[in-house]
């Protein structure tokens, strides 16, 4: 979105075909926790701006959509 992007940020799966990854070792290494969310990253920089954690339910994105001119947007349930 102009000079930001929008990254969305998911929860390595727990499972057969996504377990093992190189992501765990190096969260290890490095004693962080995957998180899930949304980081607003300014382009020009590569500074992390905005950053907005999902928590509990969620653990993983599936897309990120800006909408422009939005003022009280939310997330929807099933």
């Amino acid at each position: 979105m102009g000079d930001y992007a929008v990254v969305g940020l998911s929860r390595p799966r727990q499972d057969k075909t996504f377990g093992g990854l190189a992501l765990e070792t190096e969260l290890a290494k490095r004693g962080a926790d995957a998180r899930c969310g949304l980081l607003v990253i300014d382009l020009r920089g590569g500074d992390v701006v905005h950053w907005l954690r999902v928590e509990d339910m969620v653990h993983e994105l599936y897309d990120v959509a800006v909408l422009p001119g939005v003022c009280q947007p939310m997330v929807l349930g099933f």
